[in-house]
């Protein structure tokens, strides 16, 4: 099952965080980065992939060192829709950071200091992404389906973050 499938049924799920609230939040998100940088939807979108594919990386690198509710616990306590360096600082070393904004800018066009600029808002929106399959009860608990997708256990390489946000914004207008 994909990731967005995931997040939907994260949605229908009353024992999961996810909510259609949730995921329009993030798009909204989305979109007001969209009009203060000037970039279109699909750029923003771009850079969240980008994004996405270097938290899969270091939440994948934290759990083959610290487990999976090691992060979990990442996802829980900096998913969000505000912008919150400590996120990104928590899961990129500087240099990370850099080459982030180094590809981001190379593929989307956006100048490399407009996507550092994004990455403290970037972060904990992909997180929030990965928060809606976290327990109701208990976020901090393991077993979130959405973010074992997302780190791709069966290695299928099937995961981007920008199909999930064009599918949510799909999703909810219907």
């Amino acid at each position: 099952m994909g990731l967005f499938d995931q997040i939907i049924g994260a949605v229908a799920n009353p024992n999961q965080q996810g909510s259609l609230g949730q995921l329009g939040s993030i798009i909204n998100t989305v979109q007001q980065l969209s009009s203060s940088t000037g970039a279109d939807p699909s750029t923003i979108q771009s850079v969240l992939s980008i994004v996405g594919g270097q938290v899969r990386s270091a939440l994948q690198d934290k759990q083959a060192t610290d487990g999976d509710e090691a992060a979990q616990t990442l996802v829980s306590q900096y998913a969000g829709t505000s912008p919150n360096p400590q996120a990104v600082d928590s899961l990129f070393s500087p240099e990370i950071q850099q080459q982030v904004a180094e590809v981001a800018a190379q593929r989307t066009g956006l100048d490399a200091g407009i996507v550092q600029q994004l990455l403290p808002l970037a972060v904990p929106l992909v997180l929030n992404f990965l928060h809606s399959g976290s327990n109701a009860q208990n976020p901090e608990a393991g077993g979130n389906p959405v973010l074992n997708s997302f780190l791709d256990a069966d290695g299928d390489g099937d995961i981007d973050i920008a199909d999930a946000i064009q599918m949510a914004s799909r999703y909810i207008r219907q």
